[in-house]
């Protein structure tokens, strides 16, 4: 797996998760709680491995290589 994923999406990619997250466990008030809020797993692991299947499958890379 080549890193496809660059430093400002990778950024990005944690915080959204992070954020999907904290909305999932209720962290924001009970009002924004969801089951939704789980689907932030998926950014965060890509940021945090900065490797995205999909952009593997399209052909495309944010690391400027």
């Amino acid at each position: 797996m080549t890193a496809n994923v660059g430093i400002v999406d990778r950024t990005l990619r944690i915080v959204a998760g992070l954020i999907l997250i904290a909305l999932a466990l209720g962290l924001f008030g009970s009002a924004y709680q969801t089951v939704w809020g789980w689907i932030g797993i998926v950014p965060l692991v890509t940021g945090l491995v900065s490797w995205c299947p999909l952009y593997a499958v399209l052909g495309m890379n944010t690391c400027g290589r």
